[in-house]
């Protein structure tokens, strides 16, 4: 266990930083799915009819103008192919920096539409926004390529778009470091999907958006049944669902500092604070009810 670590879970439970986790994940993942955000897309040029072209250039565009490796890389899950099937093109749509500009654009329709100018515009989401920046700038983003593009980036000024921004570079933050747990527990990127499916955090067809050919998904199936991980039929051995809830108990744990930092309290404040725009997002529709993250279900 690192200090870092050790210093955090004195102060901040596990589970605490899990809660954070659901509480903004929805506040970030929202631009994705927004029809205000696909207008905003549309309006520089993308294709519409299916969301992935925004969704890279929306999430990759503080990386810069980088081609399918570095994405793919950061993102991990997705197969190379279906990442090169969009990157490098959408910049050849729209540079990263209007991407940056438009997606501030959507994150400003979107919140003001499903949570009301006037709970944009009050005091409790300025609060919320001061709590969320305080604990985004105390992630280190050594090692994490998506949690310091992000933190590299300006902070905006209105209270709304800070809270959107703050949420990313905490759920990136959790991420780099979800890929790290990864690595340390030998599941590449298919294989990371095959073990978290044969848990039952969501069905395969969930994962399927990640364009892995069904080759090389049995491939993954057949290199963990190897290892005493999954049993003939794909679901978990007692090994397998045991390095998984291996993976993610290190996931909250290296996700701890911005927490640590920020404190119990204020954090307790924070994720009170987040309550009704939680609601807000999930009582919108416009989520699935099932994700590739295994939130609600691990």
């Amino acid at each position: 266990m690192t200090v870092e670590t050790r210093n955090l879970t004195e102060t901040v439970e596990p589970s605490r930083v899990r809660q954070m986790w659901h509480l903004l994940e929805p506040l970030h993942a929202v631009l994705y799915y927004a029809p205000e955000a696909f207008e905003e897309a549309a309006a520089l040029g993308y294709d519409v009819n299916e969301r992935w072209p925004s969704y890279f250039a929306w999430r990759a565009a503080p990386l810069g103008p980088v081609g399918a490796g570095p994405v793919a890389s950061a993102f991990y899950s997705f197969s190379r192919e279906t990442v090169g099937r969009y990157v490098p093109g959408v910049w050849a749509t729209a540079a990263p920096e209007a991407v940056l500009a438009a997606r501030l654009r959507a994150v400003d329709r979107t919140y003001r539409a499903l949570l009301g100018d006037e709970a944009v515009e009050g005091p409790e989401l300025a609060e919320a926004a001061a709590l969320a920046r305080r604990a985004a700038e105390a992630a280190g983003t050594a090692g994490r390529p998506l949690a310091a593009a992000n933190a590299a980036l300006p902070w905006p000024e209105a209270p709304h778009l800070v809270l959107w921004q703050a949420a990313t570079i905490l759920r990136e933050h959790r991420g780099d470091g979800h890929l790290a747990a990864l690595l340390a527990a030998g599941l590449d990127p298919a294989e990371s999907l095959v073990s978290f499916a044969a848990v039952g955090a969501a069905a395969e067809t969930t994962f399927a958006s990640r364009g892995w050919p069904p080759a090389e998904w049995t491939a993954a199936r057949d290199r963990l049944a190897a290892r005493g991980l999954l049993h003939p039929n794909g679901t978990a051995t007692d090994a397998g669902r045991a390095l998984r809830t291996e993976v993610e108990h290190r996931t909250d744990l290296l996700a701890t500092t911005p927490w640590s930092t920020l404190g119990p309290a204020p954090t307790a404040r924070l994720a009170e604070l987040l309550g009704a725009p939680w609601l807000a997002i999930i009582g919108s529709g416009l989520l699935p009810s099932e994700n590739t993250l295994g939130i609600g279900k691990v």
